[in-house]
Order: structure tokens, then sequence, then C-alpha cells
């Protein structure tokens, strides 16, 4: 059996050789005919040249979104499985045989490893990867996966048409949704998992990925019309104007109606925190991550702002 595996990337030599020859380990253990497609956004670096010495076809597409970069690249490749990795992603040399072992298993359609990060990392990065992880649970089937890595036979990727090239960001999570609403099933496992190695290194590089994540909401709620996708920008939009309305208090010198006005956010943010953090029972891992989607509300709010007065000010032309 084939598969070809899709690497979507953009200035990523320090990470991409990683990538690739943990990719080519685990196709060597699995016994899998692989093929490696490295699709270039037009990188600046060195990363194309590097993809190509450690055995990958090096596709070129600048300028395109990143759900286009793979869905080019499935175009490429000829394997009947695909697996989608990003390139700072390193999978364990037993991936790919855990597909196999699941597919032949029929235990799922579509298959994602957890994800984690090195224990290197500055510990904001380290406590938002690890919010996701399952805390010692089982295989859990999920209604969506993010493309951090995920395996999948090539004929439920044409069933719904792979990545909607329109989105900016989000791509990942509105393709497994309609894969599963189209009746994939689609499973998540939580060991092994894959290691990050583009975690953040500086706060700002952290605020700056939180927006660009976010960036794509509008386009995702429009096409997925579903009460769960509105949740958080909700709670984005209402932590935003809290906190105006508390820096309007600040500036007429009340401070009480300024505290009490950044309460709600800090609960949303307690709230989605205690969500994700119970498992683990760790009270300092709570308050961390409470810290952390307090500051992603408010990036969210500002990624939605901008997205209206983009939307805003854009006008079809009449004929």
């Amino acid at each position: 059996m084939k598969i070809s595996v899709v690497i979507p990337m953009f200035n990523e030599a320090r990470h991409i050789g990683r990538t690739l020859d943990g990719i080519r380990r685990a196709a060597d253990f699995s016994r899998l005919d692989c093929e490696l497609w490295v699709v270039d956004n037009g990188s600046t670096d060195a990363g194309p040249c590097i993809a190509a010495e450690h055995g990958a076809r090096v596709l070129h597409y600048p300028g395109l979104s990143i759900g286009a970069l793979r869905n080019r690249g499935v175009e490429a490749g000829g394997g009947d499985w695909l697996a989608f990795v990003d390139a700072d992603i390193e999978t364990p040399g037993n991936w790919l045989s855990i597909w196999k072992d699941v597919h032949e298993a029929c235990r799922a359609d579509v298959l994602a490893l957890e994800c984690d990060t090195p224990a290197d990392a500055p510990w904001f990065a380290r406590v938002w990867q690890h919010r996701n992880l399952a805390a010692g649970q089982r295989g859990r089937p999920r209604d969506w996966l993010t493309t951090q890595n995920l395996c999948m036979t090539r004929s439920w990727f044409e069933r719904v048409g792979g990545f909607d090239e329109r989105l900016p960001t989000g791509e990942d999570k509105e393709f497994t949704l309609r894969l599963h609403r189209a009746g994939a099933r689609l499973l998540r496992l939580p060991a092994p998992a894959v290691l990050h190695w583009g975690y953040e290194r500086n706060w700002r590089e952290w605020l700056g990925k939180e927006y660009w994540r976010q960036s794509g909401h509008l386009q995702l709620i429009r096409g997925n019309a579903r009460l769960r996708l509105l949740r958080f920008p909700l709670f984005c939009l209402g932590t935003g104007l809290c906190s105006l309305f508390a820096l309007a208090m600040l500036l007429f010198a009340r401070p009480l109606p300024a505290i009490l006005a950044l309460f709600p956010g800090l609960l949303a943010a307690f709230a989605l925190s205690l969500r994700q953090s119970v498992p683990y029972r760790q009270p300092v891992f709570t308050l961390q991550l409470t810290v952390l989607h307090w500051l992603r509300l408010h990036v969210g709010a500002a990624a939605l702002w901008a997205g209206f007065c983009k939307r805003a000010a854009w006008r079809p032309e009449r004929g």
C-alpha cells in the first residue's frame, strides 16, 4: 500500500529535516511505500533545499492558502492512503504502523495522534499545548481533528472535496467537520504523541499565532452554521467589550466598576480553563491556563473586529 504524505511549508528550515526523517523512519518501520510531498508557499530560507536533500519532492506554490497547499500535494501524489503533517512536527517511529492497525481493524476512517511540546519550551507554550492532551484517557472519537498529523484514505478525502481553499486558517477544523458529517469515524489517540517543535519562543509569537488562528473564524462560521461554533466568538466579543468598558471606567477614575467589568471575561476564561484542566487536578495548571485563555479571548475579539471591518469595507461591484 502506498501512502502520500503532504507537508505544507513556509520558512521551516529549522524543522523540516527532523520532520522528514521522522516520517521516513515511520514508513520504514511500517513497511509502507511512502512518498513525501513538501508543498512550499514561497519560502525565503533554505527549507526547500533541505527538504529535497531529505528525499522529499518539493512543489512550489507561493501565495496560496494552507488548504490549497494541501490540496496540491494530494493532486501530485499517487497514494491510496493520505497523511498530512505540519512542517514542524516530529512523528514517533510507529506512527504509520498505528494507522495501519487502526485501519485494518476498522476502528476509524481518520486518525490523529495527540500533539505535545518538547520539555525545553517556555511555560506558556507547554501549558497551551498541554490543554489538548487526553490526560491519560484512551482513544477518543471526535467530530473534528487538527492536521498537525492526520491519516486517512484518499477515498474519504475525495468524497468531501478536500480542503476549503478560501479559508486563511481553520481549514483543518472545517475539513474534518465535513468528514464527520459525511459519516467518517474520527479517532484521536493519546499515545504516542507527536512533538511540536515550532512552539512559540516568546509572547509576541504566541499572541501573533493566536491572532492568525482566529482570523478565519468568520469564514468558518459562515460555512458551518452551528451553534457550537458561535460560542467562542461570543465569549471573545463579550470579553472585549467588558474590558473596553473597564478601561473607560479607569479613565474616569472609577476603579470599582472597572474591576466588576473585568469579572465576566475572567469568569469565561476560568470556565474554559476548568473544562480542560479538571482531569489533571493541578491548580497551578488551571491558573496558568486561565491567564492564557483570558489573553486569547482578547486576541480573538481583535481578530473578529478586524474581520468585521474588512468585510464592511468590501463592496462587490454591481454590473
